[in-house]
């Protein structure tokens, strides 16, 4: 069980996080301040920077969750399961149906496409989080994977999540758990050469 102080911490980092989205999308991502985000938090500004490095840093709060749920996945892998197996049920595993489509996802994909910080940004991430992923599936099936085709199946793995949530996402998501199930079904699709015959 969480203690106060790691509750306390949570809420005012989704405090945070909820404040940016807000006047983001009402002032725009260039018209605010990380004050502004601060103010609208009840936090000063040095709290700001003790949750997060920067304003883009805000778009992306799940996704170090993200890399940990994959590795948790990989670590815990079943002897029949398959290195995309695996990846696919770490997707599953995270929390709620709102977790990936969600109006944090949205928003970040719509300034992705218009804000070059918040690209460069994810970019970053989304690159880190492939190495990590690669550099712990590739020993876990070594009798699958070498160094190599680890990096290409993460890379087809995050770029079937990525380019799927592009599209569901251009307009108003809607129902999340349809997104989910699109979601699910298009990554199941773009790695069903990979996966364990059914």
């Amino acid at each position: 069980m969480a203690t106060l102080r790691e509750r306390k911490r949570r809420r005012t980092r989704q405090a945070i996080v909820d404040a940016a989205v807000e006047l983001f999308e009402r002032d725009g991502y260039d018209g605010t301040t990380i004050a502004d985000i601060a103010a609208a938090a009840d936090i000063g500004t040095r709290t700001f920077f003790s949750y997060f490095a920067s304003k883009e840093e805000v778009l992306f709060p799940d996704a170090d969750g993200r890399v940990e749920a994959a590795l948790a996945a990989i670590a815990d892998h079943a002897p029949d399961e398959r290195p995309a197996d695996v990846l696919l049920r770490a997707l599953r595993s995270l929390n709620g149906p709102d977790d990936m489509v969600g109006r944090v996802t949205a928003l970040r994909l719509r300034l992705v496409r218009t804000v070059p910080a918040v690209r460069g940004r994810g970019l970053q991430i989304q690159l880190e989080a492939q190495q990590k992923i690669a550099q712990a599936l590739q020993p876990a099936f070594p009798d699958d994977l070498d160094e190599v085709s680890a990096a290409a199946l993460v890379g087809a793995f995050v770029g079937a999540v990525s380019g799927a949530l592009q599209v569901l996402l251009a307009s108003p998501p809607g129902d999340p758990d349809e997104v989910n199930r699109r979601l699910y079904a298009a990554t199941d699709l773009a790695l069903r050469p990979w996966l364990t015959p059914r």
